[in-house]
């Protein structure tokens, strides 16, 4: 049973990808993560020596400490950040726990190298349209939500990548971009293993936005209008993904939790009622 203290999977899986999910700190050994190298969506690997460091850059959101049986590992580490002013849970029957729901996990080789600050660092072309916020969005809300963007000269992208550690992605020629008909958001999806069915259903619409196969996804459409039109509002390219990453909130939320909702004002009467008033 919940405490204050602690959360259980299905809650957490609730709030994962969500503008509001907790810091995840995952406190396993690195024996255990060895033998099972694969993250929750949006968790750090941490320590309690340095557990305390990463939870005061988290702009206030609470903590999450995953450990392997959600046993005295992770208790410790969240007993720890609460000592140091933090809110901080333990996950209810650890990665074993979340493991045993079938519930989806991030291929933890995949994820680009962090600084000394716990951060990955990506870079793309500038001006960004659809694929350049969508990614971003994914990569901050189910791989790094410390992840760095730096959206450059078309031309330089390669060399800032190489000069600045950073990742590339859509552009031509890196691993990290479109493949066939996919765009870069669907592969982002399929490399770290988050196939998820609302995230299946996000990454058609942003396909048929970003591909011109506006066909494909009766939504499309409107997020291609809604993209171009923030392209326009913002000279800065920073505060434009900032304004998008609320709209890819708004359409993740819509593809897990309302397509089948309507919006049924003003009350639609028949002719002949409304006639006869």
């Amino acid at each position: 049973m919940s405490s204050y203290t602690s959360i259980s999977v299905e809650k957490l899986a609730r709030l994962i990808g969500t503008a509001n999910a907790p810091g995840l700190i995952d406190v396993r050994t690195a024996e255990e993560f060895a033998a099972d190298p694969y993250l929750i969506p949006g968790a750090l690997r941490g320590t309690q020596a340095t557990a305390a460091d990463w939870a005061a850059s988290t702009e206030g959101r609470a903590a999450v400490v995953i450990c392997q049986k959600g046993g005295r590992a992770s208790e410790g580490v969240a007993a720890t950040l609460r000592f140091c002013g933090f809110d901080a849970e333990i996950l209810e029957g650890g990665f074993e726990e979340w493991r045993r729901s079938a519930l989806p996990t991030v291929t933890a080789s995949r994820i680009p190298p962090y600084d000394e600050k716990g951060r990955t660092h990506w870079v793309t072309r500038s001006r960004p349209k659809i694929d350049r916020i969508a990614c971003p969005w994914l990569i901050r809300r189910f791989i790094d939500p410390k992840a760095v963007f730096l959206f450059v000269t078309p031309s330089r992208v390669q060399g800032v990548a190489e000069e600045f550690a950073a990742t590339p992605f859509d552009i031509d020629n890196v691993f990290w971009s479109h493949r066939g008909e996919l765009c870069t958001f669907d592969v982002l999806i399929d490399e770290f293993g988050i196939a998820t069915p609302p995230l299946l259903h996000l990454a058609q619409i942003v396909r048929g936005a970003d591909t011109a196969r506006l066909d494909i996804s009766k939504e499309a459409p409107g997020l291609l209008a809604i993209s171009l039109g923030l392209s326009r509002m913002f000279d800065d390219d920073l505060k434009q993904l900032e304004a998008g990453l609320t709209i890819y909130d708004a359409l993740y939320r819509w593809c897990r939790d309302a397509t089948g909702e309507t919006h049924n004002w003003p009350e639609r009467k028949p002719i002949h009622q409304q006639a006869a008033e």
